[in-house]
């Protein structure tokens, strides 16, 4: 089973923060580019999780937009990387004041960022 989610973010720094993010977590996740796409896998067993399966954070800058999605094997590992990807966008963005995070549930097959 896979559970997806995204958000789009407005920022005008959405391709700034993408690449940071990306730089931040390849330091211990493995991190795939694409132009300023960033994909990140989060292993199903990382920080002493026994998920079903790995999850995809998907980091997609667009016109004052920055999209995330995410794709996990359960409700809990996607709500936890939900607030994961908050915090870890608010560490860069610290200087803007409030980015919004309208996260939307996605049907597994449907075309999206990861595509």
């Amino acid at each position: 089973m896979t559970v997806v989610s995204q958000a789009r973010v407005p920022t005008p720094h959405a391709r700034k923060y993408a690449l940071q993010l990306g730089r931040h977590w390849q330091h211990n996740l493995a991190v795939e580019e694409s132009g300023d796409m960033r994909r990140i896998t989060f292993p199903r067993d990382a920080r002493g999780a026994a998920w079903s399966g790995d999850a995809l954070v998907t980091l997609q800058p667009e016109d004052g937009i920055l999209l995330c999605r995410i794709e996990a094997s359960e409700p809990g590992q996607l709500e936890g990387l939900k607030g994961a990807v908050e915090r870890h966008v608010a560490r860069f963005a610290f200087r803007e004041d409030g980015l919004s995070y309208d996260w939307e549930d996605v049907a597994s097959g449907e075309p999206g960022a990861s595509e």
